[in-house]
């Protein structure tokens, strides 16, 4: 499953730079699909693309949050989720709304980095 952050978040930024997908933002920060990835654009399969740099809606505009569709909660890269590892406060939990085996993660990091 991806990982969350719960308002419990103090907002220190400690788990920011810790991503290999680049999935976790400041509050009220737009993301992009292309940030710390491979990806130039993404088709969702239902007519729409969007260019990798096209600004996405910030998740939570109080607190830092991950984006789940590039989570792969560090599979591939780390033996477990680093923004968890370095959590302060341990508000970098599994979303249980998001829930992934392994073969998904791996899946999902291929497609993020062009590995495939």
């Amino acid at each position: 499953m991806a990982i969350m952050i719960t308002e419990e978040c103090i907002n220190c930024g400690a788990c920011e730079p810790e991503c290999p997908n680049t999935a976790i933002y400041e509050g009220g920060v737009e993301w992009t699909w292309g940030g710390g990835t491979s990806l130039t654009e993404v088709d969702f399969g239902d007519g729409t693309v969007v260019t990798g740099k096209a600004p996405q809606t910030p998740v939570s505009n109080e607190f830092y949050y991950i984006v789940t569709d590039k989570c792969t909660e560090c599979k591939g890269f780390h033996e477990e989720p680093q923004c968890a590892a370095v959590c302060p406060v341990d508000c970098c939990v599994p979303d249980p709304e998001h829930e992934e085996d392994e073969e998904t993660l791996l899946a999902k990091k291929a497609w993020l980095h062009a590995e495939e």
